[in-house]
């Protein structure tokens, strides 16, 4: 079977795709609402906002449950692989809340817990099986990785300068978005 025929690969690129358009509209919706550029979507129960990490939980569980006790098809594996990508997504993308409750929404940990699933999901979806590595996969793996530690240098340097810049913006926002 051909490595992007298989049925795993299938699924991570599924769950690889979902969490990432999730995580932008996420991401998006939450700047709109604070910058009062469309209206208040937040749920709010008994004066308390339910943050969306909130559903991406209910979100995983119901696909363990239903990957644990049921008995699902291809078809509805691929729907739980989806359904699984949203739920991560809208869980991680509010990290830094789990490591501070209370804090801000914009903490950097969430953004740096994304980067890394989305890497692993990716590297699951995309990257050749071990089997099938060769010397030649080892020569780009050690450009990539070059590659990538540079870039990764530059933007921690860049999202620093940036961070100094947007982030007292950011937080006022927050302050001054809905509840």
């Amino acid at each position: 079977m051909d490595i992007d025929s298989s049925p795993t690969r299938y699924l991570a690129r599924l769950t690889f795709v979902a969490f990432l358009l999730t995580f932008i509209l996420a991401r998006t919706l939450v700047i709109l609402i604070m910058a009062r550029k469309i209206p208040d979507l937040f749920l709010h129960l008994g004066g308390t906002h339910v943050h969306h990490l909130n559903y991406g939980i209910f979100l995983l569980a119901a696909v363990a449950a239903v990957l644990l006790f049921g008995s699902v098809n291809e078809s509805q594996r691929s729907f739980c692989a989806l359904i699984y990508g949203v739920g991560m997504a809208l869980t991680f993308d509010e990290f830094g809340m789990w490591l501070h409750l209370g804090g801000s929404y914009w903490q950097r940990a969430s953004f740096d817990a994304v980067v890394v699933l989305l890497s692993v999901f990716g590297l699951l979806a995309f990257a050749p099986r071990w089997r099938q590595l060769r010397s030649h996969h080892f020569a780009i793996g050690i450009v990539i990785l070059i590659a990538l530690a540079s870039f990764g240098a530059l933007l921690i340097k860049s999202l620093s300068h940036a961070n100094n810049k947007v982030q007292p913006r950011l937080l006022e926002m927050e302050k001054s978005g809905p509840g």
